[in-house]
């Protein structure tokens, strides 16, 4: 998915400078954008407050959304650099494309993971004939230095491990959660876990103190660590934990991020991630320039041109706050 700001600004992102080291409570607010025709997302990450967590550096959250008669989620080809995409549906299908030749149509719990590396570029649709609800989540992973110019590919995962106790079932999108890991290509120690709740269940799930966490509510009432979380928010959680307590009050979806401090800085605009004003410059002209990122095929329609760089210097640096 794109980030389809015209007036896109940079993010500095990265560095243990401002990782809280133990245990908080912050509640991120989103922001809303419009995405394609019909779609708007809630923008949980980058946040005002908190620009990642982990390796984890852009979320979206959209739906559910009624598309009975509308052509649902559009995006155009656009690009990508140094980072990956997760896919994650509640309700609905996406159709992706890409420049490596892939053609995969992603459906509820299934992960499509992107892995963009040097340079891809894809479409996101809802199929023709598609379900009345979309509802997910779209996810951006930054790669580290050293991994961050491999070859661009794409997973499909329609089979994900599961862990489970009484009235939670977690589904291990990315890294591992208590035992059980997911099949998809990590590159930094990273988890991503989708829990699903009934009502009333009051469970304790198992965390790793080294990690920095933070949960995404999806749907239903639940309380994070006694905090109330609604659909659409945040809970930033910090570091320093080992299991953290969840009460559904009606039956609810959330997602639990988390992984190890990213200590590189970055500098994130667009749909590119780089360490410096040069690979993000370059980045754009070649995307413009139509070379490099290659091309989406079957794609009825144009692709995106990139907007303007800002006319302030993009420089890498730690996270802010």
């Amino acid at each position: 998915m794109s980030n389809l700001d015209r007036e896109a600004v940079p993010s500095v992102c990265g560095g243990r400078g401002f990782v809280v080291a133990e245990p908080v409570r912050e509640l991120l607010s989103p922001r809303h954008v419009k995405l394609g025709e019909s779609t708007e997302v809630r923008r949980l990450l980058p946040n005002l407050g908190r620009r990642m967590v982990g390796a984890w550096a852009f979320v979206d959250h959209y739906g559910p959304d009624d598309i009975a008669g509308e052509p649902g989620m559009q995006v155009p080809p656009h690009p990508h650099m140094g980072l990956q995409t997760v896919s994650w549906l509640h309700e609905g299908e996406v159709l992706h494309r890409d420049s490596t030749g892939s053609l995969q149509t992603i459906r509820p719990r299934e992960l499509g993971l992107m892995t963009s590396g040097r340079a891809i570029s894809h479409s996101e649709e809802s199929p023709r004939e598609h379900a009345r609800l979309l509802h997910g989540a779209q996810l951006w992973v930054a790669l580290p230095d050293a991994d961050r110019h491999t070859d661009p590919r794409f997973e499909h995962h329609a089979a994900l491990p599961t862990a489970t106790a009484p009235g939670l079932t977690a589904t291990v999108i990315l890294g591992s959660l208590d035992g059980s890991a997911s099949p998809g290509t990590t590159f930094t120690p990273i988890v991503g876990a989708d829990l699903s709740l009934t009502e009333g269940a009051d469970v304790r799930v198992p965390l790793e103190p080294d990690f920095e966490y933070a949960v995404l509510s999806m749907s239903g009432e639940t309380h994070v660590d006694d905090v109330p979380l609604l659909p659409g928010s945040m809970l930033y959680l910090g570091c320093g934990r080992t299991e953290l307590p969840v009460r559904a009050a009606s039956d609810a979806g959330l997602m639990l991020l988390g992984g190890e401090p990213f200590e590189e800085e970055l500098v994130m605009w667009w749909n590119f991630v780089g360490r410096s004003q040069d690979d993000i410059t370059q980045a754009r002209e070649d995307w413009m320039s139509g070379s490099r990122f290659g091309d989406v095929k079957g794609y009825d329609g144009g692709r995106l041109d990139a907007p303007e760089l800002p006319p302030v210097p993009l420089k890498p640096r730690g996270r802010v706050r």
